[in-house]
Order: structure tokens, then sequence, then C-alpha cells
């Protein structure tokens, strides 16, 4: 005879195993694990997308499992368990048990027991990758990994971050100063399977010569005056990630033979040392300079260039992707926002300055100029008068010219689906000065 706590537990355990059968039959990858990180729950979508079996994650501490902390930057079990848990979500890099890389939605809650304490998480996965690819072929985005565009010079570059992520191979950047050669960088590290590791930025520029060794390589206690404690370079410290050579063309040529020796063989010693260290590093570069004619003039080896220049991928200055101009004026502007305070604009007139100066310090001068904006406007609509005045000193010393080009004005009404005051926004000018520009060019447009 069944009593009824016995039936009582087999609706339980039935309630159980249905549960998990309809858990298991989510699209979405579902992960829990406790306050020490012990996995208790793994479906098969969590399985598809992260190459991992169940049994091979069951029971074990995520860190282990995955080789450090599935979500990157963002764990907060990488120390003690937090006492408390708000629901977080946010875009995730990873990378799968055979390196595949592949882009994520993770949406994490925290669980509690029946007292009401914290008692660990539920995490959700939801695969973006095929998504965020039709993205590119659509351009419907302002910007990728950090950095905001969606030129087709920019795309792109995109691209190029992206298939770079299925390898390590070195990458120098070019271009002007003040592009973003170094966001540039961030994006490869980011974006790669060494996300989860140290991307160290070393400005070669700014390093005076008689330190430069020490700062790369490291130096041991005593090895000169001033070196009181053993020291580790950005080599060491990179280990695991990417290093990012920034002004990389600044070097002496006594340490482009060092920096060439570290790229062939991995291997160094640090300054006043004998033993020899090894790192995993993958070598981003970056300059201004046309290496090609600085080899031609003896300042930069040829033969640390071919290492070095393995994908070679070039910043295009701001005045050739004139169309990204008020996208990155929104994102300085509501960089700026503070909490609660009002939102600001560019007038047309104001924006269509921005749009056709010649910006000789790029990105970085555009957005000196929208904090100079911001300083001086006191309404909610930053004007011409509001501008730095360089810029306007260039706008009347340019005279009246013809703003509207017939493609651009054909470009922006088909991207705002032919809302022509969306239109004018997006080019800067005033809705008169397009819908005379229109009425101008009413036969050419007819013929489309």
């Amino acid at each position: 005879m069944i009593s009824k706590s016995d039936l009582s537990l087999d609706n339980f355990s039935l309630a159980a195993k249905n549960l998990e059968f309809i858990l298991d039959h989510l699209q979405e990858g579902i992960i829990a694990h406790d306050k020490q990180r012990r996995i208790f729950f793994f479906n098969r979508a969590a399985a598809a997308m992260t190459g991992f079996a169940k049994e091979e994650v069951l029971g074990k501490d995520c860190h282990q499992v995955f080789g450090g902390p599935l979500c990157g930057r963002q764990c907060s079990f990488c120390g003690q368990a937090p006492a408390s848990w708000t629901q977080l979500s946010y875009p995730l890099n990873l990378v799968t048990k055979e390196g595949e890389p592949k882009q994520v939605e993770m949406s994490v809650v925290g669980m509690t027991d029946d007292q009401g304490r914290f008692a660990g998480v539920l995490a959700v996965l939801r695969d973006i990758t095929s998504m965020a690819g039709l993205k590119f072929w659509t351009g419907d985005f302002a910007g990728f990994a950090g950095i905001v565009g969606r030129d087709p010079q920019m795309i792109q570059i995109f691209k190029q971050i992206r298939q770079l992520g299925e390898n390590d191979y070195p990458v120098l950047i070019t271009g002007e100063t003040g592009t973003g050669k170094e966001l540039v960088a961030a994006a490869i590290h980011s974006e790669s399977r060494r996300h989860r590791g140290p991307f160290v930025p070393v400005n070669c520029g700014a390093l005076p010569e008689g330190v430069v060794e020490s700062e790369l390589f490291g130096h041991v206690k005593g090895a000169f005056s001033g070196a009181v404690r053993d020291k580790k370079g950005r080599f060491e410290l990179a280990h695991g990630g990417t290093i990012f050579l920034d002004e990389v063309a600044e070097l002496t040529r006594s340490m482009q033979v060092k920096l060439l020796r570290v790229l062939e063989s991995g291997a160094f010693e640090r300054v006043g040392g004998e033993r020899t260290i090894t790192a995993d590093v993958r070598v981003i570069s970056a300059t201004n300079r046309d290496l090609k004619r600085e080899i031609a003039r003896k300042n930069f080896r040829q033969d640390l260039f071919y290492r070095l220049n393995v994908v070679p991928i070039e910043v295009p200055p701001l005045r050739e992707r004139q169309g990204d101009i008020p996208l990155l004026v929104d994102f300085f502007l509501k960089g700026s926002r503070k909490p609660g305070g009002k939102a600001l604009r560019f007038s047309p007139e104001a924006l269509g300055l921005l749009r056709h100066y010649p910006w000789p310090g790029n990105v970085r001068e555009l957005q000196n100029a929208v904090h100079y904006a911001l300083a001086r406007g006191e309404g909610r609509v930053l004007g011409v008068e509001d501008l730095p005045q360089e810029i306007r000193r260039e706008s009347a010393r340019r005279g009246p010219t013809s703003k509207l080009k017939l493609a651009t004005v054909k470009a922006a009404l088909a991207q705002c689906g032919g809302n022509k005051a969306k239109a004018a926004r997006l080019l800067g000018v005033g809705r008169a000065t397009l819908y005379r520009f229109l009425m101008s060019h009413e036969t050419h447009l007819s013929q489309d």
C-alpha cells in the first residue's frame, strides 16, 4: 500500500524530471551554480554553446571548467561570493571548448534558499553570433566593440576585428593621431579568445630612452640605481593576453633589435638578470608614421616591420568619414550627460559646421570641441556661437560652399526611409536647405 508521503515524493520527483525536460529543450543555455561556484545544472543548449558535455561540468567550479571566468571581467565570483545579487544583463564574447569564438547575451539572476538567503546564481545565455553577423551586412548598428561608426571603411575594420579573434597573428594599426588606434587594438583583444587575459598598452613614445627596456622586460633588484626590488615588465604582465605597443616607430634601433628577438622566440631577460623568461603574448602595434619611409631613412628595421605587419589595419581620418560625425557627437553628448541632467543637442547649423570641418586632430579633436560647447552652452540647443573659435574661423575662411552632394543626400534619404526632417538632421543642415536642394535636383532624383 502506497502512503500519502510516498505519493507526494513521487509527484515531486516527476515534477523535477518534467522541469529538467522543459529546461533541456529551451533554445537558451541555462547554467546554475551555488555560492562556491559549483555547477549543479547545465542544459543541452549550454552544452551546445560552450562545447562542454554535462558530465564535464556538473559539480565542478565554473572557473576550473572554463579556464577562467566564463563572463570575463563581469564576473562577481572571482573572490568571495557576494551577500546579495541584483539581476545583470550584458553581451559576452565566449570561446568554446574547441576554440571557436561566439557572441552571446547573458542574463544572471540571484537565487535564494527557503530562508530567503542568497544561495547562488542562474545564468541564461542566448547565442547572438549570427544576429551580430547580420548587422554587419545590413548596417543596422551605430558601432562595434566600443568604436562608434557605420561608415563603409569602419565596417570593413569591424569585420577584420571579428576575423582576427580566431587567430593570434601580430597586427599593425596605422592612422593619424587621434583616430582611435588604441580603441581598435582593445577591440581586437576583447573579441579574441584572449579576452579573459590582460590587455597591456604601452606608449613607446612617452617612455624616456633610459627606461624603455626596463618597462618592457622588467629588471632585477640592484640592476641600476633606484632598482630597489625585482619588477615585472609589460611583456610579463601581458602573459596570456595582449600587449599593445603604441607609437612603435619611436623605439631606438637597439630596442628594435631586442623587440625583434622577443617576437621571434617569445623569450627575454630582465635588465640585470640572467634567467630567460618566456611569455605567451599577442603583439599589436600602432604608429602614425609611414614605416616604409622610416625604413628607407634607416630609422626602422625592415625585418621588424615584417614581423609586426602580418595583418595591417589602417584607421581612416575623420574627414574621410564625415557621415559618422553626428553619431560621434551624439555619443559624446550622452557620455557627458549627468544622471537626471537635461538632454542637449546641436543646432542644424552648428552640426553642419562640425560635419564639414577638416578635423586635423580627428576624433579626439571632435570630442574636445563637444566638451568645449558643453562648457559654454546655456540652453538645451548648442549653437554655432558655442563652438571653438578655430571651427568658426575655418568655416568663415572657406566661404559659402555647397555642403550637399547628390549621392550623399540620396544615401541619407534612404537611411531615413524618405523622412526629410530626419535626413536633414543626419546631414547637418536645416530642413529649408535640404528642401531647396531637393527642388533644384528634382530631375536627377526622379530618374532613380
